[in-house]
């Protein structure tokens, strides 16, 4: 099943952005990822298109309206938003059905002119905890849901195998039926068949007429490497299933990222946190750091560094979701003092002291010079 990166998170942006933040975000990273801007790079290029499809849904209103209740399902027949194109004819039709599933029960339920409804499955969600290095390398599991399926008895009609259906006498197999309020006729889905247009004489034994029943499934998860916290996957047609043979919906799983012992993320920049000994502060020297990747990756530590300095080292970092590359490890070094001392170390330490001209640390020779004039002022 194919991977589907949420339209928020390509921009960078939360659910409840309005239209001048995400239209801030999409400049940015069009100009980052423009052809022109990058000599034509394939992978930018397709960060070009991908970030452009989504804010042509998201900066239509309605588009996004659909898009925050049915994900990328809304948009399968067609109407698409990649690439800044225009929706054809046939591809408003498709966007209008889903428009009136949105705001459809506002208006009296049902479009003018009545029609067999069929009410898709309810989409599903599934959070999932992962570690970290998970994140990193990708991985495919399974898990098991609860779920509404389709009945195997009655193959999802609702019927006993071997009967039919009839037209519903109510509103004669067209599924709404239509009522005089004042000056308007008001469109409702039909009370008696529920807006299918049709009766069951025979329902199944096994669902009830229902055409699902109660199962657990064992499902396939692929994650790709690079997912951040939040990270939303669809698997279409996996959540509920629709009564009567109406479609299933999707399940949504949303990833979340365990707490590290070592690294703490920041996008695709790893961070983390290093005692060196005062010496090598002093000296210089290098440290190991072992990556996610299984890598010990050498950090030199230049002579004189201070407590709080950061050390970047280039492309140890997480990889780059559904694209080439990897993100950056930064070191936070901290100084750590020696606690106890041979009597060795303190008489080096001693005579150290004896040659030192104020020279060694400027910042500590300076703050008291300052002291003692501020004092004596």
């Amino acid at each position: 099943m194919m991977t589907e990166v949420d339209y928020y998170e390509l921009l960078g942006c939360s659910r409840d952005a309005d239209h001048a933040t995400i239209k801030t975000a999409y400049r940015k990273l069009a100009m980052k990822y423009h052809p022109d801007r990058t000599g034509g790079c394939q992978d930018s290029e397709a960060k070009f298109k991908a970030v452009s499809e989504a804010y042509e849904v998201l900066k239509d209103p309605q588009k996004r309206a659909a898009y925050d209740r049915f994900g990328h399902a809304a948009f399968k027949q067609g109407m698409g938003g990649g690439g800044g194109g225009h929706a054809g004819a046939q591809d408003f039709g498709a966007f209008s059905d889903i428009f009136e599933s949105v705001f459809g029960e506002f208006m009296g339920g049902g479009r003018p002119g009545g029609g067999r409804q069929q009410r898709r499955g309810a989409d599903l969600r599934y959070d999932m905890e992962i570690s970290l290095d998970a994140a990193f390398e990708g991985k495919s599991t399974e898990i098991t849901v609860d779920v509404s399926g389709i009945c195997e008895a009655c193959s999802g009609s609702g019927a006993t195998p071997g009967t039919g259906k009839r037209a519903c006498n109510t509103c004669g197999g067209a599924g709404a039926v239509r009522a005089q309020q004042g000056f308007f006729v008001v469109e409702r889905a039909c009370p008696t068949c529920g807006g299918s247009g049709e009766i069951i004489s025979d329902p199944c034994a096994e669902c009830r007429g229902e055409g699902r029943v109660d199962q657990t499934k064992t499902l396939t998860v692929n994650i790709p490497p690079g997912v951040d916290d939040g990270t939303r996957i669809r698997l279409s047609g996996e959540g509920e299933a629709g009564a009567r043979g109406a479609p299933s919906g999707d399940l949504y799983i949303f990833l979340h990222i365990k707490r590290h012992d070592l690294f703490e993320r920041h996008g695709t920049t790893l961070h983390a946190k290093a005692p060196i000994s005062f010496t090598t502060a002093a000296l210089g020297g290098e440290i190991a750091i072992p990556g996610l990747d299984g890598e010990e990756h050498v950090i030199k530590i230049p002579a004189g560094t201070q407590s709080g300095r950061e050390v970047r080292k280039r492309g140890a970092g997480m990889p780059v979701l559904q694209g080439r590359g990897r993100g950056d490890m930064v070191v936070h070094l901290e100084v750590e003092m020696p606690r106890k001392l041979s009597a060795k170390q303190r008489e080096l330490l001693e005579a150290f002291r004896e040659t030192e001209t104020g020279e060694e640390c400027p910042q500590a020779t300076g703050f008291f010079a300052k002291l003692k004039q501020a004092v004596g002022g």
